[in-house]
């Protein structure tokens, strides 16, 4: 999907494959946001998982909304045609509805983002529901879930025995019927996805959940070489590490020899004024 207007949420909503795949990334700043909208992203989406790429973190839970509404406020910056979401982080949404649709709505509106993210699947149905009633668009995720790591047992492939992968049916099916626009399918086997897919009439947007989906996202550190453990399912497009080391150390180089600033790199003032001084 393709379009040099500003990408809506009824745009979003109906792109069905096979009449068009989204095009989904990760960003986490201004300048990033800037680079992957130009390149002609679908969804912008400022996800959780800046506290793994840019924090340092070990996993996304003890990213604040704080820093979320920080780094999505950037991103929302940055992005003129791409439709853009931001994650609601681990404990923003789940110490009730109330409280939940508090943190939303001061994300959609203090962000300027188009929409909001929220994990989880029947647990998340309520609030999902609430959100939108609101008048606040949301797009769900199930799975694998990265805030409830703990629960599903690390980070692996969900839905692999008929327990989980029914749950995870059941789950999608419960996002769209609390009336998210799309939904997130991370870590689950190809033919599950392209089942939920097939039984849903909201965009599924997977992440290591096979081809059949309506659309792909994959973090853009994956994208550019920039994470030191990248999972299977992502794909290396760009070695921005490279040339990033490439472009410091020939600064650093011409600095320690005396090449870099020259005067082209240099402001004048008259001759008299020194002279004064």
């Amino acid at each position: 999907m393709t379009s040099p207007e500003k990408i809506s949420l009824l745009t979003v909503r109906s792109c069905k494959a096979p009449e068009g795949h989204l095009c989904a990334v990760t960003a986490y700043d201004y300048t990033f946001a800037r680079l992957v909208d130009q390149a002609g992203v679908d969804i912008v989406l400022c996800g959780d998982s800046l506290a793994n790429t840019m924090l340092g973190l070990e996993s996304t839970v003890p990213l604040t909304l704080d820093q979320m509404v920080h780094h999505s406020t950037a991103v929302a910056r940055g992005v003129q045609r791409a439709f853009c979401v931001a994650d609601m982080p681990f404990g923003s949404v789940q110490t009730g509805v109330n409280d939940a649709l508090a943190n939303c709505v001061r994300v959609f509106k203090e962000c300027g983002v188009d929409a909001v993210k929220i994990e989880g699947g029947i647990r998340s149905a309520e609030v999902i529901r609430a959100v939108v009633g609101a008048g606040i668009p949301v797009m769900g995720h199930v799975g694998l879930t990265p805030q409830f790591r703990s629960m599903l047992g690390g980070l692996k492939v969900q839905g692999k025995d008929e327990e989980s992968a029914r749950r995870i049916l059941a789950d999608a099916r419960a996002v769209e019927e609390a009336g998210a626009f799309a939904v997130v399918l991370e870590a689950v086997p190809r033919r599950l996805a392209a089942l939920i897919t097939s039984r849903l009439n909201i965009p599924t947007i997977g992440i290591g959940a096979g081809p059949d989906c309506d659309g792909q996202i994959l973090v853009l550190h994956d994208i550019l070489g920039l994470s030191p453990r990248a999972p299977k399912f992502a794909k290396v497009f760009a070695d921005l590490p490279a040339e990033v080391l490439r472009g410091v150390q020939a600064y650093c180089d011409e600095v320690r020899s005396g090449a870099f600033p020259d005067d082209s790199h240099s402001f004048r003032v008259d001759d008299s004024i020194i002279e004064k001084l």
